[in-house]
């Protein structure tokens, strides 16, 4: 999600209806029982021609509506931004996401409502589960936006995550910590974006001080956030799978993308993956047991440590577009963007084969003004290590230090050659 869209409360999708318990070593997490499916519960199918709303007007949905308007599909986006990057290239509803009467227009100018991003207010999105359809449903919602309840549903799907304990105050990290054993990561339940609302413990005397900074300005008897200790994964690297799902419950995979992180930021994720075959294909298993196990619709972005004895843990979700998966709008038969198209919509999923090795590194706004120029010019460089930049540009208002304004593909016949040109151009080294 994007910052400047995370709802400081962290509220968001609540459901509706009856509420079924998902069990997971004993933690009994309510959830919204509803299967992603309004109406007689029977999949839809929209073909090209049919509309799709999206809720939020960011890059994510603004490639999401690229990607379908060439495939015969409209699109309309609902956000509070004038301008927003989806709002360039489709119609938009300039809006807040709580308008309930914008909601409206949205469910009446759409036949099917998507999202690009997950904290959705809970107001608005019963509204539109009766009022319009959104195969997503609210479950998923409900589930990926807090981490308790996250971590128990990929437990209940069968798939590790790294040991963890929910914390309540800090007599309660105190605990978890002796009983974990340090190092750790707190975070909060709910929100955080790009390392924010987290903070690594390495040393005992550092419970107070991160406690402290995870929960800032709590008033004194005030209501703590829900918080959640992580034991800290030893890991040789990092990796990610996107998965798809559609409505009638056929199951895609992505190849999997190693990512770097720059300052808790995406930098780079570089495909295929530099771990052993193995451990690529049994990461798209658990991946798709996943998607398949939590019933979702879409796409379903599942982040994973790979640990030196070869050990996967799944560290968080993100059901919609994901950065890491950027690479395949040049380098994958079908584009993220589409496949999540074609799983809201209902049609047979694309083929995911890696036609190229990639690696996609993020233009953030310090580097935007050199990347344009990098390959709006001749490139010596690109050319000698036989590279072939692919610029694309979110199209914000805006250009801040930090902000993620586009992203280059670097398509190469070796994934050390578009690293090589990385380092090379200089621009990603401020």
């Amino acid at each position: 999600m994007r910052p400047e869209e995370l709802k400081a409360d962290g509220s968001g999708i609540t459901g509706q209806g009856s509420r079924e318990m998902l069990q997971a070593e004993g933690k009994g997490i309510a959830a919204p029982a509803d299967t992603g499916v309004t109406g007689a519960g029977t999949p839809r199918t929209l073909l090209p021609g049919a509309t799709i709303g999206v809720l939020g007007g960011g890059q994510l949905g603004r490639m999401m509506a690229l990607a379908g308007s060439a495939m015969g599909y409209r699109f309309v986006a609902l956000d509070p931004a004038p301008d927003a990057p989806c709002g360039q290239v489709t119609p938009q509803i300039t809006a807040a996401y709580n308008d309930r009467d914008a909601a409206r227009e949205l469910a009446q100018r759409a036949d099917v409502i998507t999202y690009e991003f997950e904290n959705v207010d809970a107001g608005v999105a019963a509204l539109l589960t009766a009022e319009s359809y959104v195969p997503q449903g609210s479950a998923l919602l409900y589930t990926t936006q807090h981490r308790l309840r996250e971590k128990a549903a990929i437990e209940a799907a069968g798939v590790s995550v790294a040991p963890y304990r929910k914390v309540g105050s800090l007599a309660e990290l105190t605990a978890a910590a002796a009983d974990l054993g340090l190092p750790c990561v707190l975070k909060t339940a709910t929100g955080g974006y790009d390392g924010k609302g987290q903070a690594v413990i390495r040393h005992s005397e550092e419970l107070e001080a991160a406690f402290r900074q995870v929960v800032p300005g709590t008033p004194a008897g005030g209501a703590l956030p829900e918080l959640v200790l992580e034991k800290f994964v030893a890991f040789q690297c990092e990796i990610s799978v996107v998965a798809a799902r559609s409505a009638s419950g056929e199951v895609k995979s992505f190849p999997p993308a190693e990512n770097i992180h720059v300052n808790n930021i995406l930098h780079l994720s570089i495909v295929p993956a530099r771990v052993p075959e193995e451990i690529q294909q049994r990461a798209c298993e658990l991946a798709e047991q996943i998607v398949a196990g939590m019933n979702a619709v879409g796409l379903l972005a599942v982040e994973m440590f790979v640990t030196e004895e070869g050990e996967l843990f799944v560290n968080e979700l993100a059901p919609r577009p994901h950065n890491s998966g950027h690479y395949t709008m040049d380098a994958c038969v079908t584009s993220q963007f589409e496949q999540h198209v074609r799983a809201i919509c209902n049609l047979p999923l694309g083929d995911t084969s890696l036609l190229t090795p990639v690696v996609m590194v993020n233009v953030l706004g310090q580097h935007l003004d050199g990347a344009v120029q990098a390959v709006s010019t001749v490139n010596e460089e690109a050319n000698r290590l036989g590279v072939a930049p692919k610029l694309h540009i979110y199209g914000k208002t805006e250009s801040k230090t930090g902000r993620k304004m586009g992203h280059i593909n670097l398509l190469c016949k070796d994934t050390g050659d578009g690293l090589s040109w990385v380092e090379q151009t200089k621009l990603w080294r401020n």
